[in-house]
């Protein structure tokens, strides 16, 4: 796939889909008026096409067009791991109820009716790029963390990954691929039970990974929305975690024991049960830790375990 192209960093970029000339007229001065870039795609497989190159901000679409509709272009745009984020608003002269929902079970985030209302439209767009800066800020600051987290569906479709979780999973399933929006096998079963558990917060499950001599351990993180679920994923190979840990910290055993599962996420009744000690014990080992990290709280200790194990 060829880069995204360079753009101005100031003008927000609309893709406006849609097969009339007027409306695409229309459309370009409101927008460009509006101090937009406009980029244009009269059918759906040329607005796929275009993807390939530059990444929209925001992309307008026309329900109804010749070929593969708007419908079926935005269901593979959300399919695209690379492309699924963008936000996608309908514009649409039907008027059924059925169709609104076709349009939103599609992937859009909204939908305008036909004839347009230009106040109306630049309000939508305006509050869906800024909902969509912040939902990306808020990616890019768990990017940042070093953590392996991932966000699924409700149907256990993933939605997206950290470059450290998309790094583990190549790992644990060389043949696997991020085109598209299935999990590898392996997880297939195991995110299922998550989410059929209620994918309530803490709960995890665990699997076996004799290849490598770890698990991989699958914990819910929170619940996004209405359909979206955050889970981090822990390779847990104790043995040797421990010995780095203690390697470039100047740790003893128990206290890289004790921050390896502080970085899995484990609370200290938790701990306490896998290292057979008592939570005053965690305590105390927690506050060698603390000091000879330089740090004061367990999420500080934990970022530093977590950058730690991934080199």
């Amino acid at each position: 796939m060829t880069p995204p192209a360079p753009r101005d960093p100031v003008r927000e970029t609309i893709l406006v889909v849609d097969d009339t000339p007027e409306s695409l007229r229309f459309l370009t001065d409101m927008l460009d008026s509006a101090g937009m870039t406009v980029l244009i795609a009269t059918t759906g497989e040329a607005a796929i096409d275009l993807l390939d190159h530059i990444m929209p901000d925001l992309i307008l679409m026309d329900a109804v067009m010749p070929g593969i509709g708007g419908f079926e272009t935005t269901r593979r745009i959300k399919r695209h791991s690379h492309w699924a984020h963008i936000p996608v608003i309908f514009m649409t002269g039907l008027t059924d109820s059925e169709h609104v929902v076709h349009a939103l079970d599609a992937g859009g985030v909204d939908y305008v009716r036909k004839p347009i209302i230009v106040e109306e439209l630049l309000a939508r767009v305006r509050v869906h790029l800024a909902n969509a800066r912040i939902t990306q800020g808020s990616q890019a600051a768990l990017d940042a963390t070093g953590r392996h987290l991932m966000s699924v569906d409700a149907d256990g479709r993933l939605l997206w990954l950290t470059p450290q979780a998309e790094s583990l999973l190549r790992t644990m399933a060389p043949e696997w691929t991020r085109d598209a929006d299935a999990l590898p096998v392996l997880l297939h079963t195991p995110v299922q039970r998550l989410l059929a558990d209620g994918d309530r917060p803490g709960h995890a499950v665990r699997i076996d990974m004799p290849q490598t001599g770890s698990t991989l351990e699958l914990v819910v993180v929170t619940r996004y929305r209405d359909a979206e679920t955050l889970v981090r994923l822990n390779d847990i190979n104790p043995e040797a975690d421990v010995a780095r840990l203690q390697s470039v910290h100047a740790l003893t055993q128990r206290e890289a024991e004790v921050l390896l599962w502080i970085s899995y996420g484990k609370p200290n009744r938790v701990i306490s049960e896998i290292l057979s000690i008592s939570p005053r014990t965690v305590n105390k080992h927690l506050e060698q830790i603390f000091e000879k990290l330089g740090v004061e709280t367990r999420s500080a200790a934990a970022a530093f375990a977590v950058r730690t194990i991934s080199q």
